[in-house]
């Protein structure tokens, strides 16, 4: 087994990115901070999915058979990214060099 000398680089922080469009001709409304850790800033992605399909599962009491079938797209879509951010930091976590610790 070859061990590596210079070991891999560490995920980057975010940078600053405005979010929050509008129709009403204004700038966004709100911006991402900068230096987040990406392993932090892939934490609160996976939150904000779980609470996005919960609630849709919620609307769904709520709408009518027609739009139903496009909204379990929508819901499936969700499910779909929360799998793969969960997947990214099982792996972030599983790795020696990137744990964070507990606290």
């Amino acid at each position: 087994m070859t061990r590596k000398i210079v070991p891999d680089p560490p995920l980057p922080n975010t940078t600053t990115h405005p979010f929050g469009r509008c129709d009403a001709g204004h700038p966004p409304l709100f911006t991402v901070n900068p230096n987040i850790e990406a392993h932090d800033a892939l934490v609160h992605v996976a939150l904000y999915l779980r609470c996005a399909y919960d609630t849709g599962i919620k609307a769904l009491d709520h709408l009518s058979d027609e739009g139903r079938g496009m909204y379990w797209s929508s819901l499936h879509s969700l499910e779909m990214a929360e799998g793969l951010v969960e997947a990214m930091l099982d792996g972030l976590e599983s790795a020696p060099a990137l744990k964070k610790p507990a606290g």
